[in-house]
């Protein structure tokens, strides 16, 4: 049985598509095709993915809303399973919230509010999945998700099921176990506090407010470009530079926010990438600070 008939066979046959190109699924809008996109119906479904991957020696790439991701022009060797709206269900019960991984966060952090709980204010607005926001450790003025998690059940890249409490999950500045191990994030329970329906409003609609003011949301991009170096804020080291409004191709550093790059017009992965390559080598030049970047890359880049 060749590849195809195997994913199809796992995932049913409408769920699978070949040499599926990938911009639509990023935020970015960029990216060459996958040799297969799979979109399972069920966790079941995602552990004998994986499982048949590894026997059949398959690269395999976890994809949530692609808002943190740059796609090679290229495209990606393997498998790419997609884990968004197919696995998307939360409930709560008391003060718990349960979310699949597929869940945007910013519909877990408007159940919280519907539920008069307090710990997901920081998510108002964040456009990825629970998964992906599990395994960066997202965050936003001051909250994170490791302030919120209880317990994840996840699958190894074996297909095996586990479940790793809070304390398990190794959870720094946006990173986490999840990195280096690969499991794949399945379901997420979240401990919340009780609070004022009001107060909690109030707090979402501030945040939601300042990312209007400070972001560049009408434009294409995956959020901030760079992590937070220690003691600097990414922006201003990029607006110190002299950086703002740099273009290469179609990719531009904001005008609004130096610590984003977005796709101003019609952007290559390639423009987009060799623009984060030219402002870090700028960055470390005039200011002495290696960024490193929050966006994950899949496929070649130029000397990747």
């Amino acid at each position: 049985m060749d590849v195809k008939s195997r994913l199809e066979q796992i995932a049913g046959r409408d769920n699978v598509l070949s040499q599926q190109p990938l911009a639509a699924y990023t935020s970015f809008k960029v990216g060459g095709a996958a040799d297969y996109l799979v979109t399972p119906g069920s966790m079941d479904q995602v552990a004998e993915l994986l499982s048949f991957c590894g026997q059949a020696s398959l690269p395999w790439h976890i994809l949530g809303r692609g808002t943190n991701l740059l796609v090679s022009d290229s495209g990606v060797r393997g498998v790419v399973i997609r884990i968004s709206d197919n696995l998307a269900a939360v409930s709560v019960c008391d003060a718990t919230i349960t979310a699949q991984a597929g869940a945007i966060l910013t519909r877990v952090s408007s159940m919280a509010l519907a539920h008069s709980l307090s710990g997901m204010e920081f998510a108002e607005g964040i456009p990825g999945t629970v998964g992906g926001a599990v395994v960066m450790n997202a965050g936003a003025y001051q909250g994170e998700m490791k302030d919120v998690l209880r317990q994840v059940q996840a699958v190894t890249p074996q297909g095996d099921l586990v479940s790793l409490s809070a304390g398990e999950l190794q959870l720094g500045y946006r990173s986490s176990v999840f990195q280096q191990n690969r499991y794949v994030v399945a379901e997420v329970e979240m401990e919340l506090v009780p609070g004022s329906k009001m107060e909690i409003k109030e707090k979402m609609a501030s945040f939601s407010r300042q990312r209007r003011e400070k972001q560049p949301l009408d434009k294409a991009s995956a959020g901030s470009t760079f992590r937070r170096p220690t003691g600097y804020y990414a922006g201003q080291l990029v607006d110190q530079c002299g950086l703002r409004g740099k273009r290469i191709g179609g990719a531009m550093v904001s005008t609004k926010h130096c610590g984003f790059i977005v796709n101003e017009e019609n952007a290559s992965a390639d423009d987009i990438y060799q623009l984060i390559r030219h402002v870090k080598q700028r960055v470390k030049e005039e200011q002495g600070v290696e960024l490193e970047t929050e966006v994950q890359f899949w496929g070649q880049f130029g000397d990747k």
